[in-house]
């Protein structure tokens, strides 16, 4: 998957329906009309100096020992989080490079509509985040699984 763009923008790599911006739309404004109180603090664990959400520390934690170098993360909000101390979808960016590609191809065919992937040519990295809200802790899950299959595969 190589993108040959000299755009600053960035390109969203897979396809999501009408419906499902739609959905996502409504689920982001029901998100900010909701009362948010806290339940917790966000949970984090370091990875190497870094500190991390835990959700996605398995899966940061397997990129890394496959050589993909990862840059920013977040867990995402939950009912169950800290509402203020969260992304309110779930993230990751990992800079390109072939093995990243391979990863960002792998997690495209088996995550499909649950991931929301771009790509900055200007920075030279991926976007990878949950497409809703809701799905935050399936999305850490799911990478995690991607991961573990590229894992087994590499």
């Amino acid at each position: 998957m190589r993108l040959n763009t000299n755009e600053e923008n960035e390109v969203i790599l897979n396809h999501h329906t009408d419906a499902q911006w739609r959905r996502r739309e409504q689920e982001l404004v029901q998100w900010a009309e909701r009362e948010k109180k806290r339940k917790h603090a966000k949970k984090t664990t370091l990875l190497g100096h870094i500190h991390v959400d835990e959700e996605l520390f398995p899966a940061l934690m397997l990129l890394r020992q496959k050589q993909i170098a990862t840059e920013f993360s977040c867990a995402g909000v939950s009912p169950l989080d800290e509402p203020e101390d969260h992304s309110l979808y779930a993230y990751l960016t990992i800079i390109a490079s072939e093995r990243a590609e391979q990863f960002i191809q792998l997690t495209m065919k088996r995550m499909r509509h649950r991931v929301l992937i771009s790509f900055e040519p200007k920075r030279n990295r991926y976007d990878l985040s949950s497409f809703y809200i809701g799905h935050n802790r399936s999305f850490c899950q799911l990478i995690q699984q991607c991961a573990e299959f590229f894992e087994n595969e590499g």
